[in-house]
């Protein structure tokens, strides 16, 4: 009955952070900035999986520190909700700047021949700034499964904290790898010019929708 029973856990934990993952600003943050930038598959799968990292890592610290001082669930989940409006934010506020970024650049092209240090620099930024916002932006579906894992000890702990890892990261991944594929397709030459702004467009409105539908 036991093994049933955390196996029901793992499942059900695989399940939640399958719907989790779902919701839009898990990738097409990636889809948009990488078809932009005009990233590389292998760039956009590590871009996407350093910030599956900081999303998923941050709330695993949390937990792991609300479980070790004994602090409540719903203390532990208003945090969790306190931290998942300051990153809808950061993610609306960082598509903002970047579509005037993209404004900007387009008011002032340079030559696809010619290497601008600075614009190279900005792609930096870029994957950073967007690192930052993920790792502010919580799981919140975690946090009541690490409670209820404590029923199975270290064992529960671990087994929660892998597999909904592993499966946050496949799916962002997964999205963010087909969505591209399929952006793709599209052609659009007249409009390339303005990519950056229309990503960053597309990124805040991604973060006014989940603002708005409290995905």
């Amino acid at each position: 009955m036991q093994d049933a029973s955390f196996i029901t856990l793992l499942v059900s934990t695989a399940s939640i952070a399958f719907l989790h993952a779902l919701a839009p600003d898990h990738w097409l943050p990636f889809i948009m900035i990488g078809r932009a930038q005009k990233w590389s598959i292998k760039k956009l799968i590590f871009v996407t999986f350093i910030a599956g990292i900081g999303h998923v890592g941050s709330s695993v610290l949390i937990g792991l520190i609300g479980l070790f001082i004994g602090m409540e669930l719903s203390k532990l989940e208003g945090f969790e909700a306190l931290r998942g409006e300051v990153g809808i934010w950061l993610l609306i506020g960082f598509g903002i700047a970047y579509a005037l970024w993209g404004l900007k650049h387009a008011r002032h092209p340079h030559r696809h021949e010619i290497v601008d240090e600075k614009i190279l620099n900005k792609k930096v930024v870029t994957v950073w700034t967007l690192f930052a916002v993920f790792v502010l932006g919580p799981c919140e579906p975690l946090i009541p499964l690490f409670f209820i894992s404590l029923k199975f000890q270290i064992a529960g702990i671990i087994g929660v904290i892998v597999v909904f890892s592993i499966m946050t990261w496949i799916m962002m991944i997964a999205q963010a790898v087909i969505g591209y594929l399929g952006i793709q397709l599209v052609k659009f030459e007249t409009l390339e010019r303005y990519s950056h702004t229309i990503a960053g467009v597309v990124i805040a409105l991604t973060g006014v929708f989940i603002l708005v539908s409290g995905v």
